[in-house]
Formats: C-alpha cells, structure tokens, sequence
C-alpha cells in the first residue's frame, strides 16, 4: 500500500538500508534535492525497508486505516529534527565544529588536555538517533577533555593500528593513552563511558 517515513527521527542520509533493500525502487534518493523519497507507486508492501530500519523510522502500511494510524502517529510525535540532527559518535559529522584534519593531530595533542579522537570512514556510519551525542561524551569527563572526528583511510588504519571503525584513540599527557574500536549505540553509552574512563 505505502511507506512512510518520520523524518523527525531520520537522518535522511543516502546510505539509507531501506533504500538498499528495496526490491522495486519504491524507495530512493534524490541526489539534487538531497533526501529520501518513497514512490508509492511502487511499493509493494513486503515491508524489508520496515525491518531494515534500526530506528523505526520507516513504517508500511498494507491498509487505507492503518496509512491513517501510521500517519496521524507521526504527526502527533513530539520528537523534532532539531533534537536529531547534533553530532555524534559513529554518526556522519554534521557540521565542522568537530573535524579535524589527520594532519593537524599533532598540534592538537598537549599535556594540559585530555584528547578524545573518533576515527571513521563512510562505511562506518550509522544512523543519528542510535548514535551517542558527542556532548554526552564530553559532559562525563573533566573539562580539559576535547573530542575530535578525523576521516580515516587505510594508510591512517595502518599507520594508528586500527582494525574496525569507527575507533576512539585516548590522548592524555601528550601520547596515546588507550584505543577502543567498534561501534557503540546510545544504549551502550555507559559501557563505552566506563572504557574511556580507563584512560584519562
């Protein structure tokens, strides 16, 4: 019948598993206007973009009523975009604030401040609202603490020793204090707090 999509939790981002698995096309992404869009048209109601979705944010409705139920949902969610789109670990970087160019690491590390460091690659990304705010991250360790995002190729996973991104190096006093690699989501944020906590 149809897909809808809340875009009030989605990040909207062409990498998008529901597009990837959707056997028709019904769901695709619109390089020149940069977002998401369903051709119900299409759809046949299998509901894979349903399950592909970590977050929920894709619903199918097989019914005329259940369209209306799915829709008014949606509607009446108090969650906004502004909530959403902050950045985060393991999520796309949003805005510059955070990036760091691997080149400029060297000067960025000192004895006065601990140096949080997010390494990761486009194959590494996943959706915002399963992803940790990078604020959360820095409100639990002492305020010298910095946090970085620095986009990683295969010579800097070599040259750092990385074997799975997204990876967080831990810089204190000036050198590498401790590296934890792999994904962790917003429910895992105390177990990835507790490791970071090891080294600074």
């Amino acid at each position: 019948m149809s897909v809808l999509i809340n875009f009030k939790i989605c990040d909207n981002a062409k990498e998008c598993g529901g597009i990837a698995i959707c056997p028709t096309g019904a769901l695709k992404w619109n390089e020149e206007k940069e977002t998401i869009e369903i051709d119900n048209d299409k759809c046949i109601s299998c509901g894979l973009c349903q399950n592909e979705c970590p977050i929920g944010a894709i619903r199918v409705a097989k019914t005329e009523e259940e369209y209306k139920k799915i829709k008014e949902e949606i509607d009446n969610d108090p969650r906004t975009q502004k909530d959403l789109f902050v950045d985060r670990y393991g999520a796309a970087p949003l805005s510059d604030f955070f990036m760091l160019d691997i080149n400029e690491l060297k000067d960025k590390i000192n004895k006065n401040n601990n140096i949080i460091v997010e390494f990761y690659n486009d194959d590494s990304i996943e959706c915002l609202l399963k992803s940790i705010p990078i604020k959360d991250i820095v409100e639990n360790f002492p305020d010298n603490t910095l946090f970085y995002k620095i986009e990683c190729n295969d010579e800097n996973k070599k040259t750092l020793n990385i074997n799975e991104l997204p990876a967080i190096l831990v810089y204190k006093n000036g050198e590498i204090a401790g590296k934890i690699e792999g994904y962790y989501s917003v429910d895992q944020k105390e177990e990835l707090f507790e490791k970071i906590n090891q080294f600074i």
